[in-house]
C-alpha cells in the first residue's frame, strides 16, 4: 500500500508541475465542450432556393411566399427560365429550384392536380435529403388548404387527422443529441491519448529503468498510472455537465447516481487501453500514432454523429466491439431520457468488461526489465 501512495504522490506531483497538461486536461475540454456542439450541427436551415414562376398567378405567389415564410429556406432569386435558375445550382449559390409550370393555378382549380419541377443539388447529400422533405412538406401543406377552399362539396371519404409530439426533445434540436456526445469524445480522448503518453514517457527520460528495480508490482505501477488520471476525468466529467447546464440548458432527466458509476467504469476502460497502447510503445510519437488511429475509428464507429442502425453489419458489430459506443448510448439514454439502472445495466457489463480486459492486458504486457 505504501508503494501504491508512493507512485500516486509522485503521478500527481509530475501533473501539476506540468502546465501544458492542466491546460489540456482542464480548458482545453472545455472550450471545444462549449464549441464543438455549436459547429457539428446537422440541422438543415437557410436551404437556397430560386423559383421559376411560368404561371405568375395568385397561388403561384402565395405557394413561394409560404416556402419563404417558413424559416427554412433563403430565396436567392425569381428566374424568367429553368436555365437561368440552373446557373445559380452550377455557381453553388442555390441548393433546390422550384419550377412552377404556365397553369398552375388553373389545373387546380379545375383538375385538381398539377406538377412541379423541383430540381436538388444532391453534392450535399444529407442537405440535399432534408431540404427536399422540407419542400414537400410545405407544398403538401399548401396543397391540402387549397383543396380545403376550392371544394365545394365535402368528401364521402374518412379523415385522419394526425397529432404528432416530440418526446425527450421537444424541438428537435440538435444540440440535445451531441452534448452528451461530445461530453464522451473528450473523455475518451484525455483517457486515451494522455495515459497512452504515460508510460512511453518514463522511458524516454529514463525514469522506467529506477522504477523496475524496484519492488513495486506490475498492477500497482498501472494502477499508480491510472489513479490520477481517473480523478481528472471525472473533474472533467462534472465540469462537462455543468457546462451543459450553464451553456445549453440541458440538466439530467436520470439520477447522477446511476450517470456517475458509468463514467468512473468507462474512464477505467479508457485509461486501460491508453495504457496498453503505452507498454506497446516505445517514444511518444509512436504512442500518440497508435492512440489516434484507434481513437478516429472509436469516434466515426460510435453512433456520435450518424445513427449505428443505419450502418451495415458488420459495421455494427465492430461498432459493438467499442467501449465508446456504449457510453454515449448511457450517456443519452441517462441525460436525456431519464433512464434507470435497469434500462442501462447491460451497457454497463460491456463496458465492465471492456475495463477488465484492457487493463488486464496493459497489466500483463508490462515488463519489468533490469
Amino acid at each position: 500500500m505504501k508503494v501504491l501512495l508512493f507512485i500516486l504522490q509522485k503521478e500527481f506531483r509530475q501533473i501539476f508541475r506540468d502546465k501544458t497538461i492542466l491546460v489540456m486536461m482542464l480548458a482545453v475540454p472545455t472550450i471545444q465542450l462549449i464549441i464543438m456542439p455549436l459547429a457539428a450541427n446537422f440541422d438543415v436551415k437557410s436551404v437556397n432556393i430560386v423559383f421559376t414562376d411560368h404561371d405568375h398567378s395568385t397561388y403561384s405567389q402565395k405557394l413561394i411566399s409560404k416556402i419563404g415564410a417558413s424559416g427554412y429556406f433563403k430565396m436567392i432569386s425569381v428566374e424568367a427560365s429553368y436555365k437561368e435558375a440552373l446557373a445559380f445550382i452550377e455557381k453553388n449559390k442555390a441548393d433546390i429550384i422550384l419550377e412552377i409550370p404556365a397553369g398552375f393555378e388553373r389545373n387546380l382549380v379545375r383538375e385538381g392536380r398539377q406538377q412541379l419541377n423541383v430540381s436538388i443539388d444532391a453534392i450535399n447529400g444529407t442537405k440535399a435529403t432534408i431540404g427536399g422533405s422540407y419542400l414537400q412538406s410545405i407544398i403538401a401543406d399548401f396543397n391540402n388548404n387549397i383543396d380545403v377552399n376550392t371544394k365545394t362539396v365535402p368528401g364521402t371519404a374518412p379523415v385522419i387527422d394526425i397529432t404528432s409530439s416530440n418526446w425527450f426533445n421537444i424541438r428537435a434540436e440538435y444540440k440535445f443529441y451531441m452534448v452528451p456526445g461530445i461530453l464522451v469524445l473528450l473523455l475518451t480522448m484525455i483517457g486515451g491519448f494522455l495515459t497512452a503518453l504515460n508510460i512511453v514517457r518514463e522511458k524516454e527520460i529514463g525514469t522506467i529503468e529506477q522504477i523496475n528495480v524496484t519492488p513495486i508490482k506490475k498492477w500497482q505501477f498501472i494502477l499508480g498510472k491510472m489513479i490520477p488520471f481517473w480523478v481528472v476525468g471525472m473533474i472533467v466529467f462534472t465540469i462537462g455537465l455543468i457546462i451543459a447546464f450553464v451553456v445549453y440548458g440541458i440538466v439530467p432527466k436520470g439520477s447522477l447516481l446511476v450517470l456517475y458509476p458509468f463514467a468512473g467504469c468507462y474512464l477505467i476502460a479508457v485509461l486501460g487501453f491508453g495504457l496498453l497502447i503505452s507498454t506497446y510503445s516505445n517514444t511518444q510519437v509512436q504512442a500518440m500514432f497508435i492512440a489516434f488511429f484507434f481513437i478516429m475509428i472509436f469516434i466515426l464507429m460510435s453512433g456520435l454523429f450518424t445513427s449505428t442502425d443505419s450502418m451495415p453489419y458488420w459495421a455494427r458489430i465492430m461498432s459493438n466491439l467499442t467501449p465508446v459506443t456504449h457510453f454515449i448510448k448511457v450517456v443519452r439514454m441517462i441525460v436525456l431520457k431519464g433512464s434507470g439502472f435497469a434500462d442501462v445495466k447491460t451497457e454497463l457489463l460491456y463496458i465492465a468488461l471492456f475495463a477488465v480486459g484492457l487493463n488486464g492486458w496493459a497489466i500483463w504486457n508490462y515488463r519489468k526489465t533490469n
